[in-house]
């Protein structure tokens, strides 16, 4: 067998710029290193899969780096560079909270830390997971993220920054990293899927994209998942059946479906939906997205909204069309009322198909309500 790499390693980023989506964190810390204000400690707070510990790495290599570009970015050719790459550098030391978070691992750290970087201006230490440490060990670690040498620079990583004590947030720098867009994650799998020469149909990058709900690793996973399922050639249609998604023509027909009340149209499709395996739950999920993006279909401003491929945005201006505001408005409330309800309910299929059976009668009873 091969080395297999996964695409998560094998295309991480190298460079500030090649950071999918969070380009204004980026432009920042690069204008921090150009105009040498660099603080000594940061916190970066952020979701699974957006860029924190790999924006930390790239930031300890630029740093260090003998020969920056005028871009300020690293030449990935100097001593240092090549050491960092080879995975041999002594400047970076990493350290998982998550498993090590005692007051011994810390001290260790803190012993560390009084020992100047042999090659480069700066030892930096990244600790992942930060919130997962004790509190005794975030005191111990107090002073020196207060008062740290100056060849010292703490970066600290972690999805839930409310569990950071006071004390450690005013002694950091911040920042904030966001889920990144569809657009910008599917954008990534298109170049990954060329380099990788992988033919991938825009719509099942699209659909990788969105469940990976602004995790890029997400989607990186998924998308070696979907190679290893079809080889080099990605469908939509092989995206939703491996990765068990509910197909957009689900809800197209039943609005449809809606519009004719029919009802025993609706139902046959329910029932097609739940022996496919599907979560009845989802589906009332799903179709409430459904009739929210025919609402933002309503303006031509507001379908920008829409996070879906171009194809199924023209099928969804259509179809708003065909369908009153007043009516979605009221398909909405319906929904919400039976998601809330869904749990609680001891017969949940009859609360859809009840629910189901409303949206099919909502035109019938708005036409009587007409004077």
């Amino acid at each position: 067998m091969g080395d297999f790499i996964v695409s998560a390693r094998k295309y991480r980023p190298q460079t500030f710029d090649t950071v999918v989506g969070q380009k204004s964190i980026t432009d920042t810390l690069k204008n921090a290193i150009k105009s040498e204000h660099l603080a000594q400690a940061f916190l970066f707070c952020g979701s699974r899969g957006v860029g924190k510990t790999t924006t930390a790495r790239i930031l300890a290599k630029t740093i260090n780096c003998f020969n920056r570009s005028d871009q300020i970015e690293a030449c990935d050719s100097c001593d240092s560079c090549e050491s960092f790459n080879s995975s041999a550098s002594l400047n970076i030391y990493e350290l998982d909270a998550a498993s090590n978070n005692s007051v011994e691992d810390i001290r260790s750290l803190i012993e560390q830390v009084r020992i100047p970087p042999q090659l480069g201006d700066y030892k930096v230490y990244i600790i992942d997971e930060v919130h997962m440490l004790s509190n005794n060990a975030f005191n111990a670690f107090l002073k020196t993220l207060e008062e740290p040498p100056k060849h010292a620079i703490f970066i600290l990583a972690t999805t839930e920054k409310h569990k950071i004590i006071p004390t450690i947030l005013s002694r950091c720098q911040i920042f904030d990293f966001s889920r990144i867009s569809v657009k910008d994650i599917g954008g990534h799998l298109l170049d990954i899927a060329q380099k990788e020469k992988v033919e991938a149909e825009p719509e099942a990058l699209h659909m990788i994209a969105t469940k990976a709900d602004g995790a890029l690793r997400d989607a990186l996973s998924v998308f070696d998942q979907m190679v290893t399922f079809s080889g080099n050639k990605i469908t939509y249609k092989d995206v939703i059946n491996n990765l068990h998604i509910l197909d957009y023509d689900y809800f197209f027909k039943f609005i449809d479906f809606a519009d004719k009340e029919d009802i025993p149209s609706s139902l046959l499709l329910y029932n097609e939906v739940v022996e496919s395996g599907f979560d009845s739950h989802h589906f009332i999920g799903g179709l409430s997205s459904h009739y929210r993006n025919l609402l933002v279909c309503k303006n031509p401003k507001s379908v920008e909204l829409l996070e879906v491929p171009d194809t199924i945005k023209e099928r969804y201006i259509e179809q708003a069309k065909a369908v009153d505001s007043l009516l979605i408005m009221r398909a909405l409330n319906a929904l919400s009322k039976a998601d809330v309800a869904y749990k609680a309910s001891k017969n949940q299929r009859l609360l859809v198909e009840v629910c189901l059976m409303e949206l099919c009668s909502l035109k019938q009873e708005q036409e009587k309500k007409k004077p």
